[in-house]
């Protein structure tokens, strides 16, 4: 199996400032997205903060005996240690936070992601989009308890409101899952502001490109085109034979 990547971050249209934040594993190894809040800076410092600790974390303990579990939860776990410190050391920065979604490959295992907050993962089969991720949003548990409708959610008031995010006391739980993949599949990580403009037959349209760097350019431009409210990041992993 061979792994080939691109990735993309654009500020949009209205915001002056990137939150976003993105890492490809120059080894091929892994990839994180991530979409910070709580101000101009500390939006920047939270994801920026996350990838680095998360990244820093996965290339320290690869070798390592702990399961992809094991290895993904921790890395998210001294991700959250190191905003909170941040925030004690510089309290204008006291209501930071990030999103993120990271995805592994450590062979002989299948893939693992993990992912708090509501940058997704999206696995595209063929012509099928699929989301693997959960949000962890307010709208999302009110669809799954069937409080309101996917429709009802697109332009809901409290879309945007975070049940979970990196950077708080009361953060528990980390999803994390191993993936199904197969040759021929594109996997996209991305943060909130593709997601906001762009419905999934649109996602899996511009996934389709067959130059990788294309898609990840036609996904952005697109977001852009129907809005770009807010900051674009896109990381894709094309899965092809060796």
């Amino acid at each position: 199996m061979e792994l080939n990547f691109a990735g993309l971050s654009d500020p949009g249209l209205i915001r002056s400032n990137n939150q976003d934040a993105y890492y490809i594993d120059p080894e091929k190894r892994f990839c994180i997205v991530a979409d910070g809040m709580g101000g101009h800076a500390g939006g920047e410092e939270a994801s920026r903060i996350a990838t680095e600790e998360i990244q820093a974390y996965l290339t320290a303990n690869w070798e390592s005996s702990q399961s992809s579990q094991e290895l993904l939860v921790q890395a998210l776990w001294q991700a959250n240690e190191a905003i909170l410190q941040d925030q004690q050391n510089h309290p204008e920065r006291a209501d930071m936070g990030t999103t993120v979604v990271v995805l592994i490959f450590r062979e002989p295992e299948s893939p693992w992601c993990a992912h708090v907050g509501d940058s997704r993962l999206y696995r595209l089969r063929g012509e099928e989009l699929e989301q693997i991720t959960e949000d962890h949003t307010w709208v999302a548990r009110a669809i799954k308890l069937g409080d309101i409708t996917f429709e009802e959610a697109r332009n809901h008031p409290f879309r945007h409101v975070l049940s979970r995010c990196l950077g708080r006391e009361d953060l528990h739980q980390v999803d994390v899952q191993s993936l199904d993949v197969k040759i021929g599949d594109r996997l996209l990580l991305c943060s909130d502001g593709l997601t906001e403009e762009l419905i999934e037959p649109k996602i899996a349209d511009c996934l389709q490109d067959s130059m990788l760097e294309k898609a990840a350019e036609s996904l952005v431009e697109a977001a852009k085109a129907h809005g770009g409210h807010d900051n674009i990041t896109v990381a894709l992993v094309a899965v092809a034979e060796n």
